[in-house]
């Protein structure tokens, strides 16, 4: 796991580090020291502690502009033991939300399990980007790239309720794109989905 990186591609455009309204602002990073683990193996410093001790994120892109953000995924996410969705939904969507982040992109090629439990939060985060608030337009939360067999145990726990998952969002060549370009991509795509229910 220790050879899994973020993808770095993006940080001419975006660096959580640098950017004043992240989580992460200020952190220094330790390229030579792997000291953060998930069940005992070791992963590249890039990623970030969100609270879990098995589910790492990166922030890879933001625009407070357009309200989205395009989050990586590391490690096992698992609400069973760990409620990895309530350190998710505290120490990262909270911090988001006031300033106008209404559009998650989560992209899960390395997450590479699932234990579920309640669907509350996961309830709370699609209300709080639902909410028409003056005016705005409602937002949504995307999985994309997620393993089928995490996608089939969201499904067993009503997640996929809250989170557009599958299909046209298994986005292979997702990195070839400018974070824009994506975004747009994700967009369009969701735009779709909602205009056919």
């Amino acid at each position: 796991m220790h050879e899994i990186e973020p993808f770095y591609n993006w940080k001419k455009y975006y660096v959580p580090e640098e950017d004043v309204n992240s989580p992460f602002y200020g952190k220094e990073y330790n390229y030579e020291l792997y000291s953060e683990t998930i069940y005992g193996y070791y992963i590249d410093p890039s990623w970030d502690f969100m609270g879990s001790e098995t589910l790492y994120i990166k922030i890879l892109f933001a625009d407070y502009h357009k309200g989205f953000i395009i989050i990586e995924f590391i490690g096992e996410w698992n609400d069973a033991l760990n409620n990895d969705i309530m350190h998710l939904k505290r120490n990262i969507v909270d911090h988001f939300n006031p300033m106008g982040i209404k559009k998650y992109i989560l992209i899960g090629e390395n997450v590479l399990n699932f234990h579920g439990s309640d669907d509350c939060y996961y309830e709370e985060w699609f209300e709080d980007v639902e909410d028409d608030i003056n005016g705005e337009v409602p937002g949504w939360i995307a999985a994309v790239n997620f393993r089928d067999f995490v996608l089939e145990e969201w499904g067993n726990y009503n997640i996929d309720t809250y989170i557009n998952t599958g299909g046209s969002l298994q986005i292979n060549n997702w990195r070839t794109l400018h974070p824009q370009q994506f975004f747009e991509l994700v967009n369009g795509l969701i735009t779709r989905r909602i205009s056919l229910i």
